[in-house]
């Protein structure tokens, strides 16, 4: 099965909720990207007691602007040859340092409502990629996010946002509600931590919604919600931005989301932060 097959059936089968990453499976694909690695390499970030992978990829320009931290999506991992490999290792050439994290994972038949329960457990790994930052004197953060990835993102923001964090780039980002097949009470309530119309109107900073026009029906049929949303919170500095041509992988278009990213970037988080 396809990943792309995945995320389209996801939401439409019922499993029992999930507790926790399966992190027998993060080690196995730790193990698998580490001695695949190009460009950048293995950090340990520990978030409460649990340690985890971040590949990090520091700035090779004389200027550095700042650091991001980029998430991926669901079934995937922080070298992930779509969407985030290619960010994680350009955006270095451009004076960004990137530190690509592994989510919380689920063995390949859960699905996406499987994963509500996971939303809570990625609130440290992120703040984690964000202390990484700090810790280095780096001030100007972004988070990048693709797919389930910026629905986590999203949360994390409306949860627990940090001031170092300047700006977020939300890519292929969809808005997840429980439908009628999921009857549970509980896993309904989990499920409003997916749920982008409810956590982007408590995102404040500047935010861009990117989508391609041949991206998946659950990104191109909320793309009215999402933006309704931000106008709740008053966010003037939310913009959604359609790569036209592009599919919810930007398959064959990976210098066109660099550019587009970068540009839109260097307008809402530019400037040189590196304190030493």
């Amino acid at each position: 099965m396809t990943l792309r097959t995945l995320l389209i059936i996801s939401c439409l089968i019922v499993t029992p909720l999930s507790q926790a990453s399966d992190l027998a499976k993060e080690k196995r694909w730790r193990a698998q990207i580490v001695d695949a690695l190009i460009v950048g390499e293995e950090v340990t970030l520990k978030a409460g007691k649990t340690e985890f992978l971040g590949i990090f990829a520091e700035h090779n320009t004389e200027k550095a602007v700042g650091g991001a931290i980029v998430l991926h999506g669901i079934g995937a991992h922080p070298a992930w040859p779509e969407v985030i490999n290619p960010l994680r290792a350009a955006l270095p050439e451009h004076g960004w340092s990137t530190l690509s994290l592994q989510l919380p994972i689920l063995a390949n038949e859960k699905k996406y409502p499987d994963y509500a329960p996971l939303f809570d457990d990625v609130i440290p790994r992120i703040q984690a990629g964000v202390d990484y930052y700090k810790k280095m004197g780096v001030e100007n953060i972004v988070i990048i996010a693709h797919s389930m990835g910026a629905a986590m993102a999203s949360y994390y923001l409306a949860s627990k946002p940090d001031p170092s964090v300047r700006a977020y780039v939300a890519i292929g980002m969809s808005v997840l509600k429980p439908d009628d097949t999921i009857k549970d009470k509980k896993q309904r309530e989990q499920m409003k931590k997916m749920d982008t119309s409810l956590t982007l109107r408590k995102v404040k900073l500047p935010v861009l919604d990117m989508y391609g026009s041949r991206d998946l029906p659950a990104v191109i049929k909320t793309i009215k919600a999402r933006r309704t949303a931000a106008n709740k919170a008053g966010n003037k500095q939310y913009t959604q931005l359609k790569v036209d041509g592009a599919d919810h992988f930007f398959n064959n278009m990976d210098e066109i989301l660099i550019k587009r990213v970068r540009g839109w970037l260097a307008n809402h988080a530019a400037g040189m932060e590196i304190k030493k």
